[in-house]
């Protein structure tokens, strides 16, 4: 098993090529995906992020209200990291548990935002940085995502730098393209995974590449 880290900013496509990766063949592991499931109406995930913030940040069904939340978050470090304290132990619960339920020759990616902030690229055999200019990133929030200018730059300025992800790429993947090259990009990075494994399981693999460092 090849156990892959993929990350980059809000914004720069991360969930793009999450998905050609699967389509040819790779195992997700979606953060993002587990991180709504882990404070689902019922779940202990809710009681705690409704006792650390209050009944505000429910919507009237009873569900979390997101936007709501990220609206008290982003703008406040010291809460973010309080929802952090909540929310990314159950998420690494469940990662775990989807990962050990792949198959042993499975290219595992785990689709995580905030695995540079983190400090969690040892944790993978690979890191993927999705990359692309601030510009870009904004303007796909406000464009596509709906976000206001103020909104979508607060939630860029609480993530990493775009140096910082750089730095802790193996891989880089650059979104600043049309996405007929980026699936070009893709395919080149899978076959590069595929070898990688295939390595590993001949007991030349295994760890963080020796030497690696941005493409």
């Amino acid at each position: 098993m090849l156990k892959v880290g993929l990350t980059g900013g809000i914004g720069a496509g991360k969930s793009e090529v999450s998905r050609l990766l699967v389509e040819h063949g790779a195992v997700l592991i979606d953060s993002d995906r587990i991180a709504r499931e882990v404070v689902a109406p019922g779940t202990p995930g809710l009681a705690a992020v409704v006792d650390a913030f209050g009944e505000e940040v429910l919507a009237g069904d009873g569900s979390l209200d997101r936007p709501r939340l990220g609206s008290i978050v982003f703008a406040d470090p010291d809460k973010l990291a309080v929802l952090n304290a909540i929310v990314h132990p159950l998420v690494g619960a469940r990662a775990r548990e989807l990962e050990n339920a792949a198959a042993d020759d499975s290219v595992v990616i785990h689709d995580v935002p905030l695995l540079t902030e983190n400090g969690l690229a040892p944790l993978y055999d690979v890191v993927i940085v999705v990359d692309a200019s601030p510009r870009t990133q904004l303007d796909r929030l406000v464009r596509l995502r709906g976000m206001t200018e103020e909104d979508a730059r607060a939630r860029m300025a609480a993530q990493a730098t775009r140096e910082r992800r750089r730095e802790i790429a193996d891989i880089l993947i650059d979104n600043d393209v049309p996405l007929d090259a980026l699936r070009e990009r893709v395919a080149e990075v899978w076959d590069d995974l595929v070898r990688q494994a295939r390595e590993g399981e001949r007991g030349t693999g295994g760890g963080r590449p020796e030497g690696a460092g941005p493409e």
